[in-house]
């Protein structure tokens, strides 16, 4: 049905192809379809919370139960009865083989597998257990407990397994290290500025809490495990190798007094970015190295300070029977503005209440002082929105994009306040623009790779470089307000797209899984803008959509895919990559496609009849090849998008009557053709 690659890129077989498409082109069937649209909206409707905002669980894999163990541990709670319940969790996910997962189907991970397995030795689980053999053995066989990342070796010296010469030296000093350096604490990722911290006052003070012999998983390390790599003879991961070596050897040897303002630095970097946040960086690892760190320094359990902290952990867990769970973070913002989108899309009337209560939520989180950003950022009026309840020092741009699209869709979009927001993000977003083009998630330009070579860069998040999906949805964003491919920042946007396109056509996901996310998404940007549908680039990307379908109609795309590229846009199916690959085709002017309509079908076929979907595999991406997540609604507005979005464009190409609110594609025909904040 597709041309094959052997029949060469010209502009005459690409005519020959959209031909061929053309002729295939089918309307889907619209029986059920409003009545589809209807109960996922209704769904939705439901969960709104009172305050006008929605929030889904967030979830993550095991590691987060098996290291608050451990944190637990090392306070000497062990035996408290939460410990307890999440050791059943994590029972419950332990692969038949005997590892532990970083997502649903994937291979043993060894340090989620150590952990877990450490984590339920803790709580009493006898290691001649059948479940604990398989999982020594799955341990033994991945290398043991020596093949561990950085991260966890950490939480191995805090509990007496290893030595903290064991662990890559993190001096506090960092923090005094000028903004401007290239190897200075501002030239990190946002989140590893948050790890770092706290983690070198761990290291500069080295907590152990001693345990007892057979509470320890010596039994975990194999005796013949190879030699940890070393890199090239000449290469930066040799040279910081060195480094780590001397900077040991100085740790041992430089007077405690000269180390002092290093050490009241971090403290004080620590402490100012605990103020108005949900836990230090509001994610769970600085929030659990905080802890340690706060203990570090002497504070006592009962001190403010130790029971805010673990307070912001606890409102992470999610209990269910005699189980809990702990969540990676929260996602409010993120929920609220993409289900007020999805609310437009599905055609909720301008009367409705919910409106309101979203859009005065979601405006009362903006952001208007300066956070890290704008040390090395921007000279622009502070603006911008988080991704949880409270996080001062971290608007997204993500995030912050995404909001905009929610506000200007709502019926508030002319309100002043909607306005003045949407003016202030709009210079903002611009204004953090990379140098190569692109856009990233927090910062401009960190992107010095020579840091990724660090011993404690094994998370691999060292950096937070320009991606091809916060690109084209910040480029939807400016298309929506009236933009044109003609304004600079666009342009340069658009260029950095071109440059990332995969020789198949599609585009990398750096914060969904995978291709299909980072085409999705590129697609519905480039529509937005009024870029020519038809032009060779882009229908390599509906093409590579097309061909990555499946026999029912659906799209899946494995986690594994950003280890293995062979692995692009195959998996098991989703109703959220069902959606984003419908998404993006409709974008694309394919809305009378078939391979939209069975995708549309698709979606039909598995909703539920209370209007929901089910969707059990991770398609969020934290750290591609660490971590991974399942935001709990993505299942439930991408489809309700896809589903509104088709019935609207079937609509329009059939003259039949629109929803009350327009879909994305449509919305720039009815906005000023002036920029909400002017040419800068």
């Amino acid at each position: 049905m597709i041309a094959s690659r052997e029949e060469g890129v010209t502009p005459q077989s690409w005519a020959r192809r959209a031909s061929r498409w053309a002729e295939m082109e089918v309307e889907a069937g619209t029986e059920g379809l409003e009545a589809a649209v209807d109960r996922g909206r209704d769904w939705l409707l439901e969960r709104q919370e009172d305050e006008g905002y929605w929030v889904a669980e967030l979830e993550g894999d095991t590691i987060l139960e098996s290291e608050y163990i451990l944190l637990l541990t090392f306070l000497e709670r062990e035996s408290d009865d939460v410990c307890v319940r999440c050791t059943r969790y994590i029972r419950d996910h332990q692969l038949p083989e005997g590892g532990w997962a970083i997502y649903p189907g994937g291979p043993v991970d060894i340090s989620a597998s150590v952990k877990a397995y450490f984590a339920l030795k803790l709580t009493g689980l006898s290691p001649d257990e059948p479940e604990m053999v398989r999982a020594r053995r799955a341990i033994l066989a991945a290398g043991g407990a020596q093949a561990c990342n950085s991260f966890t070796r950490f939480y191995l010296a805090l509990l007496g397994q290893i030595s903290y010469d064991e662990c890559p030296c993190v001096p506090p000093e960092l923090v005094l290290i000028p903004s401007r350096w290239k190897f200075s604490l501002s030239a990190m990722s946002a989140w590893t500025r948050t790890i770092v911290v706290p983690l070198s006052i761990m290291a500069y003070y080295k907590p152990v809490r001693r345990l007892a012999p057979e509470q320890g998983i010596a039994e975990l390390f194999a005796t013949d495990a190879p030699a940890r790599p070393r890199g090239a003879p000449f290469s930066w991961t040799r040279f910081f190798l060195g480094m780590d070596r001397v900077l040991k050897w100085l740790d041992r040897h430089v007077p405690a007094s000269w180390r002092r303002p290093g050490l009241r630095a971090a403290h004080r970097w620590m402490m100012e970015h605990c103020e108005e946040t949900d836990g230090l960086g509001a994610i769970f690892p600085p929030m659990v190295y905080a802890i340690i760190a706060l203990k570090s320094l002497g504070y006592a359990d009962d001190s403010p300070e130790i029971r805010w902290a673990l307070e912001q952990l606890d409102d992470l867990h999610i209990a269910e029977g005699d189980r809990t769970r702990v969540q990676p973070c929260v996602s409010p913002v993120w929920d609220t503005a993409i289900a007020t989108i999805a609310m437009a899309d599905a055609g909720l009337a301008a009367e409705h209440d919910a409106w309101g209560r979203a859009i005065d939520w979601l405006i009362a989180r903006e952001l208007r002082g300066p956070g890290d950003w704008a040390i090395n950022g921007p000279r622009v009026e502070p603006t911008g929105w988080h991704f949880q309840y409270r996080n001062k020092f971290y608007p997204d741009l993500d995030d912050s994009a995404m909001v905009v699209l929610a506000l200007n869709r709502s019926p508030m979009a002319d309100h002043p306040a909607v306005a003045s927001a949407t003016r202030r993000a709009v210079d903002w977003l611009i204004a953090m623009q990379n140098r190569d083009g692109g856009w990233a998630a927090y910062d401009v330009d960190i992107d010095n790779q020579v840091l990724t070579r660090l011993p404690f860069a094994d998370h691999n998040a060292m950096l937070d470089p320009s991606c091809a999906d916060i690109t084209a949805r910040v480029l939807e964003m400016l298309g929506t307000l009236g933009y044109t491919a003609d304004h600079p920042a666009v342009a340069r946007g658009l260029d950095y797209l071109w440059r990332t396109q995969e020789p198949e056509g599609c585009w990398y996901g750096r914060w969904g899984v995978n291709y299909i996310y980072g085409t999705w998404q590129v697609l519905q940007g480039l529509a937005t803008l009024g870029i020519p549908m038809d032009q060779p680039r882009i229908l390599r990307a509906v093409e590579w959509l097309e061909s990555v379908q499946q026999e029912d109609g659906s799209w899946g795309e494995t986690c594994a895919s950003y280890e293995d590229p062979s692995l692009k846009g195959t998996g098991e199916p989703t109703p959220s990559q069902t959606a984003w690959a419908t998404l993006g085709l409709i974008a694309a002017g394919r809305a009378r496609s078939s391979a939209v309509r069975r995708g549309i079908e698709y979606l039909m076929s598995v909703q539920n009849a209370d209007g929901s979907w089910d969707e059990a595999p991770f398609t969020g991406t934290g750290f591609p090849l660490v971590f991974y997540l399942r935001y709990h609604y993505y299942r439930i507005y991408f489809p309700l998008m896809a589903l509104s979005r088709y019935r609207d464009a079937i609509g329009r190409e059939s003259g039949r009557s629109q929803s009350q609110t327009q879909s994305a594609p449509a919305l720039a025909s009815r906005v000023p053709a002036q920029p909400v904040s002017g040419e800068p």
